[in-house]
């Protein structure tokens, strides 16, 4: 007698280790405990005040509907005037598709450049849902191990053969480290001799704590760009994000949104609209953590923890914990038992080396983050 049909094997994906441990963090908050967040990459401020006033305006006038597929004209518009600001890039609003976050952008892209079978590369240690939704989407994720003197980015040397798509990040997730413009347009160069798409992930544009990131549309027109009002916008549960795509693929991008997605939230696309504005209040953001980094670079290593890798931009710190564990995963569950610190193990970003690897996110406030070191300095039991 015949049953119900089991689960799709591309279904079968990892858990997002990260939001794994959110959960316990927030179980032991909801037992009495006191955790300071060293796990999430979520900004300890709020959307910006002239966004959250604005939305309040709008929703006194009621009528929040959807909107066009592609997003609010007037938020693709600013957001097209954010590339002339940041990087002196005039760029055609219509390019623009405004998406429910970033994540949604990485599923439009990944469904409109690949088919089934597709090769993606993507460096490890890396973001563990590029992993996740290209196995969801029948594709095939390419790891390429990079290595610490290569700051933790691919070089167009360890590109491997047969890729059809690359993935880059800087500032990278979890390492913080940012691609020059020789570096990034050397990798561009190698896609586009091999005919390989090449996805540059940005969201975490904006934060950076030297030499500003440089976006892949600055040494190559014909890629794919993703941006996101998560980090530096601060808006992380508003989820509103972006792509930037060739003018040739605008309309397929169209289609595919309207069917997948119909848009993203309409009060999420008032909200980001007016935080483009917020500059002043944006910066002061990335001016805590400025300081936040710099407690943790001297911090950690008073605590036990000596290599790092110190990041560009972003606002996390990947350790190399190999000469203390070989199980960052059963570590980051003492940490958060034990010194009531939630940090997030290094297997979320590398399925293999990931277990001698862990990341620390200065997100939060100064205080959180004093606090938290001084709490992993007084357990001391690495």
């Amino acid at each position: 007698m015949g049953g119900a049909r089991d689960l799709s094997d591309r279904s079968r994906v990892d858990p997002f280790i990260v939001m794994d441990v959110m959960e316990r963090a927030r179980a032991a908050e909801a037992a009495g405990r006191h955790v300071i967040h060293m796990e999430v990459g979520q900004p300890g401020t709020p959307a910006p005040a002239i966004a959250r006033a604005a939305l309040a305006r709008e929703i006194d006038k009621g009528g929040l509907g959807y909107t066009v597929a592609l997003g609010l004209p007037g938020l693709r518009s600013g957001i097209a005037r954010l590339y002339s600001d940041w990087y002196g890039i005039d760029l055609n609003p219509d390019r623009v598709v405004v998406t429910a976050g970033a994540s949604g952008a990485f599923v439009l892209a990944f469904t409109a450049l690949f088919d089934a079978g597709d090769r993606v590369g993507l460096g490890l240690p890396g973001y563990p849902s590029y992993r996740h939704i290209l196995h969801a989407l029948s594709l095939d994720a390419v790891g390429i191990e990079t290595r610490a003197e290569d700051r933790y980015q691919p070089a167009p040397t360890s590109i491997p053969e047969k890729l059809d798509g690359l993935i880059l990040a800087s500032p990278s997730n979890p390492a913080g480290t940012i691609l020059d413009r020789d570096g990034l347009a050397a990798l561009a160069q190698t896609c586009r001799a091999r005919g390989i798409s090449l996805i540059s992930d940005e969201i975490y544009h904006g934060l950076h704590y030297g030499d500003r990131a440089v976006s892949a549309l600055e040494v190559d027109d014909d890629v794919t760009v993703i941006g996101s009002f998560s980090k530096y916008f601060s808006m992380t549960g508003w989820r509103i994000g972006w792509a930037v795509v060739p003018e040739r693929h605008i309309r397929t991008y169209e289609r595919l949104a309207q069917n997948m997605f119909i848009c993203a939230p309409h009060a999420s696309q008032i909200a980001a609209l007016h935080a483009l504005d917020a500059r002043d209040e944006l910066e002061a953001n990335v001016e805590t953590y400025r300081a936040n980094r710099a407690r943790m670079i001297e911090g950690l290593p008073k605590a036990g923890l000596t290599r790092l890798a110190p990041p560009d931009g972003a606002f996390y710190v990947y350790a190399d914990v190999s000469d203390l564990t070989q199980d960052s995963l059963a570590l980051s569950g003492r940490l958060l038992d034990e010194a009531g610190v939630a940090v997030t193990p290094g297997l979320d970003f590398d399925p293999t080396r990931g277990s001698g690897t862990l990341r620390f996110s200065y997100a939060r406030s100064t205080a959180d983050i004093e606090e938290g070191l001084a709490r992993l300095a007084a357990w001391g039991g690495w």
